[in-house]
């Protein structure tokens, strides 16, 4: 199907809906102030000193480069980035499927309207452009799209649409640029919101990304592009904007075909957003599973030794130039110390976060250098645009699709990452280097730190309250009572029960004496734990800035009830201590915290009993760890927990 290409000026445009929507560019991003006082400022000061530790882990693993050395260490970071995109092992390369279903002809370049099945069900939907005339096979580029949302007649145009400017202007320069639809804002309209929007925090149990379906629909597409006879394999470039050039970072380090790359807006480091809070600016599709703790300068430098050009404007606010800098002068050093500094670029554009000219031209340059694409003559740019329903593939969407699924089907498999042995110790050990690997490296069983903020009589009970260090700015509160006829030292039959996470700050004061009085038939002495972010703990704010605080943990290679499993195994090592090392602890819990008690035992000398409550029945239903359905199920936990003596009594 052909047809003549029909063209329109911009204020036709305005009979469709077309929106450059980077998720979050025009909402606020939020630090978190170091000076605050109690919770708040406690938060603020962890999550710097996990960004600091994040980042100079990351510069350790890079400081001994060297040429002999790196293509087995890049061999190890590909590898780690490819579990982290849910990638490891690779999806099997099934038949593309790829079909052409329209061509348009414009003013010195032809489009094609097709689609391709990255793996079977998972359509992707694309627009490729061309010079009209084309005697030797040429250069090309992916372009992968960032977050426009075009809907025209109340269908999605696909973000392909959006950015049709680039391709137009890359045809009519000599170069073939095939650009790609997202899951989420295709013609088939997928989700990137899991955690963002959706409440989906199973996507983290999961070790499910939607950064790992762009990275795959676009490594296929690369697939896709070697297949064309006009198109010359040996120089294949890849750019992108916003989410496009997050995309690119990770696309391009996988993938060597991607012989050069500037990736424009899509990429800061963990200062930037955990820190100062731009996490809050970003959907899901941007991030990969941060199980490895990483800082973005790893990715950036996976590139190397291939020319590289990094793209940002000065006045970003989801990209801000700071952190860009910082993670340019961490790549700079690799290339520097493989002897290519002259293969890496940086450009800085004036504006915010937009998609102008001042951008566009370097990174053409960039490819007319080092992929030979086109005279190097940049010609006008100012093109009118191609209305978005011309550009749409489907006229209806295919019934076997299973984009709108992603989420449930693509990447890791349950289960693939459980040990052979049927040892408690080796399921363990699995998941603390799998599932916890973001807890600091000392044992859960080392000394805690303690201090008594207050001691009371409370009828029969003395009533003593202690802040215990789970780690380094994360106090956490300890309620320890005991008979007055009695004895703190030696009490036998000691109770804990950790708090809920749905308690108000001032639960004690409400709660205490009625659990007193029922704890009291079952135990001499009675503890009551308050986990981080819980009780006089509880971090301010509303719901939806409870998210970003989880988000931000997760950024950190941890999750918020992952580390409160750190804090549960803490609070019963500090009982331990105020009984004297006496025996005879159950645990108490309910809901998330019923699962988190479970697993916390698991990394303490067995505890006598636990007793749990109205526990969730799946993952999916919480709470989440980074990659646990990879490694266990429910069912499973208990086994492990049971097979060590502990007696569990669900009620």
């Amino acid at each position: 199907m052909r047809s003549v290409l029909r063209v329109t000026t911009m204020a036709a445009l305005l009979f469709h809906v077309l929106v450059l929507d980077a998720v979050g560019a025009a909402r606020p991003t939020r630090a978190l102030p170091l000076d605050a006082a109690g919770a708040d400022g406690a938060l603020a000061r962890y999550f710097q000193a996990e960004a600091g530790e994040i980042r100079r882990l990351a510069m350790t693993r890079l400081a001994t480069m060297d040429a002999a050395g790196w293509p087995a260490r890049r061999e190890v970071l590909r590898r780690e980035l490819l579990e982290m995109l849910g990638l490891w092992p690779l999806p099997e390369r099934t038949d593309l499927r790829a079909t052409v279903t329209g061509t348009l002809e414009g003013d010195g370049f032809v489009v094609e309207k097709l689609h391709f099945q990255s793996s079977p069900g998972l359509y992707v939907t694309a627009n490729l452009y061309r010079p009209r005339e084309i005697t030797k096979p040429l250069p090309a580029v992916l372009y992968v799209c960032g977050h426009a949302r075009v809907v025209s007649q109340g269908a999605s145009c696909g973000n392909k649409t959006g950015y049709q400017h680039h391709g137009i202007w890359l045809a009519r320069h000599g170069v073939i640029a095939l650009l790609l639809d997202t899951l989420q804002l295709g013609e088939i309209e997928g989700d990137h919101h899991g955690t963002y929007r959706l409440g989906q925090w199973w996507w983290n149990s999961r070790g499910y990304t939607p950064a790992g379906v762009e990275a795959w629909n676009a490594m296929r597409a690369l697939d896709y592009l070697e297949s064309r006879p006009e198109v010359d394999a040996t120089r294949l470039g890849m750019t992108g904007r916003s989410g496009g050039g997050s995309y690119t970072w990770t696309t391009a380090a996988l993938d060597e075909r991607v012989r050069a790359a500037a990736p424009v807006a899509g990429i800061t480091d963990q200062e930037n957003h955990v820190v100062e809070g731009v996490v809050e600016g970003h959907c899901d599709c941007m991030y990969f599973v941060n199980a490895h703790r990483w800082d973005f300068v790893l990715n950036a430098a996976l590139f190397a030794p291939r020319p590289l050009l990094i793209v940002n404007t000065d006045a970003d606010p989801i990209f801000p130039l700071d952190g860009v800098q910082r993670l340019h002068a961490g790549t700079r050093g690799v290339y520097a110390a493989l002897g290519v500094a002259d293969r890496l670029g940086l450009v800085i554009g004036p504006g915010g976060h937009e998609d102008t000219q001042d951008l566009q031209v370097p990174v053409f340059r960039w490819f007319a250098r080092h992929l030979e694409a086109g005279d190097g003559v940049i010609r006008d740019a100012a093109l009118k645009l191609i209305p978005p329903e011309d550009l749409r593939v489907f006229s209806r969407l295919p019934d076997d699709q299973r984009n709108t699924r992603a989420q449930e089907w693509f990447g890791p498999r349950e289960g693939s990452w459980a040990p052979a042995s049927e040892s408690v110790e080796e399921w363990t050990r699995v998941l603390r280097e799998r599932v916890f690997a973001g807890w600091p490296r000392e044992s859960v069983e080392g000394a805690v730190s303690m201090t008594r903020v207050q001691r009371v009589r409370r009828g029969d009970w003395q009533h003593e309250t202690w802040e215990l260090e789970s780690q380094a700015e994360v106090p956490l509160r300890l309620h320890w009572l005991t008979r007055t006829e009695g004895t703190a030292a030696g009490a036998k039959g000691v109770l804990l029960r950790v708090v809920d996470a749905e308690a108000p700050a001032d639960w004690s004061q409400r709660n205490l004496e009625g659990w007193l009085a029922e704890a009291g038939e079952l135990a001499s002495a009675v503890a009551f734990l308050e986990p981080r972010g819980i009780g006089e703990g509880r971090w301010s704010g509303d719901e939806a800035r409870q998210i970003q605080i989880r988000r931000r943990f997760m950024l950190l290679g941890q999750t918020v009830d992952g580390m409160r499993v750190r804090d549960i195994a803490r609070g019963v090592v500090a009982v331990r201590t105020l009984q004297n090392g006496a025996s005879g602890i159950t645990l108490s819990s309910s809901g998330l915290m019923a699962i988190n008690t479970l697993a916390a035992s698991l990394f303490v000398a067995p505890v006598e009993r636990i007793a749990v409550q109205h526990r969730p029945g799946s993952w999916r239903e919480g709470p989440d760890y980074l990659n646990i359905a990879r490694v266990l199920d429910w069912p499973r936990l208990v086994e492990l927990v049971r097979a060590r003596g502990v007696q569990v009594r669900e009620e």
